[in-house]
């Protein structure tokens, strides 16, 4: 069962990662908000080269119990920033940092279903 939960989860924030990181590359919507969060360029590209590895991961993760650990640490890690950009940088409202806070916590049980790739 737990493994279920794992593999539903690995695909769901998989896809999400690919999507979203997607999106930095190709989306206006993403280089408005990047130059609203007043942040440059090459930051955007870097997130979003992130994230697609860390969707790349997530999924790898299907097979490899280590991959799925370092994909949602990187996910989790990568939430935490979005969430501190969202409330701290630029002031949004807590409704605005949902997403990232679901994302947050999906890689956490992600993470903590997979810990044994980190030798735990």
């Amino acid at each position: 069962m737990m493994g279920t939960v794992a593999m539903v989860l690995q695909i769901l924030l998989g896809a999400g990662f690919l999507m979203f990181g997607w999106m930095k590359f190709t989306s206006k919507q993403m280089v408005d908000e990047f130059h609203r969060y007043r942040m440059p360029v090459w930051f955007r590209i870097f997130t979003g080269v992130v994230e697609v590895i860390t969707a790349v991961l997530l999924i790898t993760g299907l097979w490899n119990e280590t991959c799925a650990a370092i994909g949602a640490l990187i996910a989790a890690v990568t939430m935490v920033g979005a969430i501190f950009t969202h409330l701290l940088r630029v002031k949004d409202p807590v409704a605005k940092s949902g997403m990232p806070f679901l994302l947050l916590i999906l890689s956490l049980i992600v993470l903590y279903l997979n810990k044994g790739g980190f030798g735990l």
